[in-house]
């Protein structure tokens, strides 16, 4: 296994930096940092993308402050044309209702009037990136995406080129954030009132109008606005996007980080209990099968990322004590895929948001004879060409001659008298993919409507 040697300085920051993370549940409990007389700066904890040069993932976590911390812009007013253009919302993927789907907020930071052109070409490419890797690219049609125009009297965000350089920007986005280069903030309560424009958002990506490697995970769903977590990225670095989807697999997929710090003593070895996430765990391979936890229904197959599933040693930033389930997911390594436990979870997490069914016929007024039940189901755009399985049920029993339509007449239905009765229809997505039977059980959504002769 390849291990990272850092230089003694390099590791204090990294101690200090997993320090945070391991401790972030006390941190937000603990509430703001006060300095002796000082008002109240309220601080977040946000994970640092790894290096640009280098395949970590991540680097541990830092507290940030909530406000944008960075150098001030001038303040200067938005013209009446700006005011306009600021805070237009539009849907740039539209698979249905806001209700039944997982809706991406994709806001730019950096973009001037001129220059929203621009924006809405480098959201559409950031989701693309997105969707190319799985289970997003086979769920793609779960997923709605809007974009929210900010409009920036300047272009560009604070931090680039160099640490000098200061923008005026909606959003206050600017890299050097608590001295790290690539850490790239943002001002979240003025990102929270641009989310407040797009419907119920369940995911935040914030693209700065930049090409400099460089983002942030602020995993913390939001309390008021109830979205799950926003990602910072660099419109124009490829690398970075990668960062975002990372980012993902904490706020949708609730994973842990699988990457680790070699030569830090504090995290040379885990001794606390067994983890909660489900891709990090103090159990062995043969613990794991024998106990029936965790990963066990995975090991030994082979994964997406290479290799085959088992407990290898180093994860959750400890180098011994906690084991992960393959040598190299994306959640260790940018650019690879999910691994399978990975992947699982990252499919609960889109269904937790997203229904399998949607009601095109109202269902809250009964169905004679001569009406027909409508509902939309999403088709999934896997290399497999598997699909959603929909069956129909009348009372509860299933109606099989019915099964993979999405309409249905009621006069078909034979209704055997003149009482009410509840036809249904749902839609089951069997993915390979989940093996837990908890899981499984979420993965379908039912509609039903009365109907009567």
């Amino acid at each position: 296994m390849h291990h990272v040697r850092r230089p003694a300085a390099a590791r204090a920051v990294l101690r200090a930096a997993v320090a945070a993370a391991c401790a972030t549940a006390a941190l937000l409990a603990a509430g703001p940092v006060r300095a002796a007389g000082a008002p109240v700066a309220p601080r977040l904890v946000v994970e640092i993308p790894g290096p640009e040069q280098g395949g970590d993932a991540g680097s541990g976590h830092a507290r940030v402050p909530a406000r944008a911390a960075g150098p001030a812009g001038t303040g200067a007013r938005l013209s009446e044309a700006e005011r306009a253009a600021d805070g237009e919302v539009a849907k740039l993927v539209d698979n249905g209702p806001t209700a039944d789907r997982l809706d991406v907020v994709v806001i730019g930071d950096g973009y001037t009037a001129a220059e929203l052109a621009k924006f809405h070409a480098d959201a559409e490419a950031k989701w693309a990136e997105v969707t190319a890797v799985e289970p997003y690219a086979t769920y793609r049609n779960l997923f709605n995406v809007w974009t929210v125009d900010a409009v920036s009297r300047e272009s560009g965000v604070s931090g680039d080129p160099d640490r000098a350089a200061v923008r005026d920007t909606a959003l206050g986005a600017y890299f050097w954030c608590e001295e790290i280069e690539r850490l790239l903030c943002i001002d979240q309560p003025k990102v929270d009132s641009y989310v407040a424009k797009a419907p119920e958002a369940d995911l935040v990506l914030v693209l700065a109008n930049s090409a400099k490697y460089g983002g942030a995970g602020y995993n913390e769903p939001s309390a008021t606005l109830g979205y799950e977590g926003i990602s910072t990225a660099s419109a124009d670095n490829a690398k970075s996007g990668q960062v975002a989807i990372h980012e993902t697999g904490h706020s949708l997929g609730k994973l842990a980080d699988e990457y680790f710090y070699p030569g830090v003593p504090d995290y040379e070895k885990y001794t606390g209990p067994e983890p909660a996430e489900s891709n990090s765990s103090t159990l062995s391979a043969d613990r794991m099968a024998a106990r029936r936890a965790k990963w066990y229904r995975w090991l030994g197959e082979p994964s997406p990322d290479g290799g085959t599933v088992g407990a290898y040693e180093g994860g959750g930033y400890f180098v011994t004590g906690l084991n992960r389930p393959t040598d190299n997911s994306l959640m260790r390594v940018l650019g690879k895929p999910f691994n399978l436990p990975g992947v699982e979870a990252m499919i609960a997490g889109f269904h937790q948001h997203a229904n399998t069914v949607t009601p095109l016929t109202p269902t809250d007024r009964t169905l004679r004879t001569r009406h027909t039940a409508k509902a939309a189901v999403p088709r999934l755009t896997g290399s497999d060409g598997r699909q959603l399985v929909v069956r129909w049920y009348l009372d509860g029993r299933e109606l099989r001659r019915l099964a993979g339509r999405t309409e249905v007449t009621v006069a078909e239905l034979r209704l055997p008298d003149h009482r009410s009765h509840t036809l249904s229809v749902t839609a089951e997505d069997r993915t390979p993919s989940v093996r837990d039977p908890e899981i499984a059980r979420t993965l379908r959504s039912t509609v039903a409507w009365t109907v009567r002769r």
